[in-house]
């Protein structure tokens, strides 16, 4: 098996697959990359076994055959080489490869095709056609909130539910939720599914930087996507996600509007002062006054800023983990937020004040109990 490629094309599509490849896979075939050449058109697959990405590449070659190649040896390869034409020749019986340079030759072992693991299809799934702009919003807008916790499975993904009128993106870790609502994204019949963090983490960052039509087909098991010259295939978690929408509180009779970055930046200088364990910041409101306040009493040190909100409501105090704060408010794109407060002890909701036409942001954060300092 023989075809010449361009030395940077190649890096550059094997580069956008490679975070799948995992460096100590249970199964060793998993290390490398599946070649399959017919014709012109070469086929190049990773997978962990949860997740296959496969991208096609034009090449000049006529052969048919196929080899699994080491995934790092051949990207290190590829990274020194200047941009040139370079030859890839496969025997297929020993699964010896040779790349051919202008000025060099590289010898690597691949090995047998066979082992790579077949690839699930689709079988008649819900199928939805969309941006990928409006797909990758939504995963930026939800993936930080996602858990880390294995033990709770259901919440190491992000909930998807498309519908006749929008789609809705939810991510949650016990302490955060955040629900993301597209209404340019419909399907014919509802369908739901938790689609697992790191597929998700791996499609954003394969997503081009310009917006293409898109395409994903759902099944019972797996959720297919596809755009340019790049297919995606991710096993989905099969668990019930949490009742999210009993969590969203819907009386909250107090609203702080603010300027996003203000209060994010008050909030990373404040958050030095607070306590190492519990990260907690006070949220101390009255009429169009903010004061945000630390202590961490191990070590004497407190910190405190005045800012300029508007304020609607009781006059109240409230604590939160200045972390999920900080990531909050930097994950929106607004100029101003506001915040929905009912009580001390209810979660809080924070809303950008401006949002796309298209789309419907909520955040969900759980206030933690006061200290009892003055």
């Amino acid at each position: 098996m023989k075809f010449v490629v361009s030395s940077s094309v190649l890096l550059k599509q094997l580069s956008a697959i490679n975070g799948v490849v995992s460096t100590n896979p249970i199964v060793p075939i998993l290390e490398n990359f599946l070649f399959k050449l017919e014709a012109n058109i070469l086929t190049v697959t990773a997978s962990d076994l949860q997740t296959v990405i496969i991208t096609e590449i034009e090449v000049e070659g006529g052969d048919k055959g196929a080899i699994a190649v080491p995934a790092k040896l051949l990207l290190d390869t590829l990274r020194g080489l200047p941009e040139q034409p370079i030859t890839f020749n496969v025997d297929e019986e020993t699964f010896g490869t040779e790349i051919v340079s202008d000025n060099g030759r590289y010898k690597l072992s691949g090995e047998n095709p066979i082992d790579f693991p077949k690839t699930p299809s689709v079988n008649r799934g819900q199928a939805v056609d969309f941006s990928s702009a409006s797909l990758g919003t939504a995963i930026a807008n939800t993936i930080f909130a996602t858990s880390t916790d294995d033990l709770r499975p259901a919440m190491t993904g992000v909930f998807v539910q498309i519908g006749a009128e929008s789609a809705t993106f939810v991510a949650t870790d016990g302490h955060r939720l955040v629900r993301y609502r597209r209404t340019d994204i419909q399907a014919t019949a509802d369908t739901s599914m938790i689609i697992q963090r790191k597929a998700l983490n791996l499609l954003k960052s394969c997503l081009p930087s310009e917006d293409v039509p898109l395409k994903a087909e759902f099944t019972a098991s797996n959720a297919f996507f596809s755009f340019n010259n790049i297919r995606m295939i991710c096993r989905l978690i099969d668990e019930r996600f949490p009742d999210y929408e009993n969590a969203i509180p819907t009386n909250n009779p107090n609203t702080l509007t603010i300027n996003r970055m203000e209060m994010l930046n008050s909030l990373k200088r404040i958050s030095i002062y607070s306590n190492r364990t519990t990260h907690q910041v006070r949220l101390k409101m009255s009429l169009n006054d903010l004061s945000i306040s630390a202590e961490d009493l191990d070590y004497s040190n407190e910190a405190n800023e005045k800012l300029m909100c508007e304020y609607n409501g009781d006059a109240m105090e409230i604590g939160f983990n200045a972390k999920f704060l900080i990531e909050i408010l930097s994950n929106l794109v607004s100029k101003n937020v506001t915040f929905e407060l009912s009580a001390p002890n209810r979660a809080g909701l924070i809303i950008p004040v401006e949002q796309e036409e298209n789309e419907d942001i909520l955040m969900l954060v759980m206030p933690v109990m006061l200290n009892t300092y003055a």
